[in-house]
């Protein structure tokens, strides 16, 4: 077991299973020391993914819990395509979009659930990059949330 899979395990979570494509996309691409990951959704370990607009049928507190789900499927996501989770080094970058009401300000907010996924792995240094996070109307399949990122990898 690597060492970030210890410290998923001792915060008590779970990741779902790695996401399959629904269009013309890879998951990740990897391009020198970088893995480029496409939007991911609040996938559970059902399957299933949370839905809803947040400002509406969610909660501030339910959008970042939805974030938070987002970041796990994107760790699958790495593990599945980097072997073990302790390959990365560093978040780089995060975009995320927030399916939202127009009165809802709270966007960044919201991505914080997912930020601070990776500040419970990694730390402030490693865990926080530079990041984007957008109110949208719309995103696949009506879910709540989607983040696509960048990290550092160890070749």
């Amino acid at each position: 077991m690597s060492e970030l899979d210890r410290k998923i395990e001792q915060l008590g979570l779970v990741l779902p299973p790695a996401p399959k494509p629904v269009g013309l996309y890879k998951p990740m691409l990897i391009v020198g020391n970088l893995a480029y990951l496409s939007g991911h959704g609040p996938l559970q370990p059902d399957g299933k993914l949370i839905l809803g607009r947040v400002g509406a049928d969610l909660t501030l507190e339910q959008g970042q819990a939805a974030a938070r789900q987002t970041g796990l499927a994107m760790l699958a996501t790495l593990k599945s395509g980097l072997g073990s989770l302790d390959r990365v080094v560093r978040v780089v970058k995060l975009l995320g979009l927030v399916k939202c009401t127009d009165e809802f300000e709270q966007s960044p907010a919201v991505i914080n659930g997912c930020s601070q996924l990776f500040v419970d792995l990694w730390g402030t240094d490693l865990g926080i990059g530079v990041r984007s996070a957008l109110g949208t109307n719309a995103l696949p399949s009506g879910m709540a949330v989607e983040v696509e990122a960048i990290f550092e990898i160890k070749n």
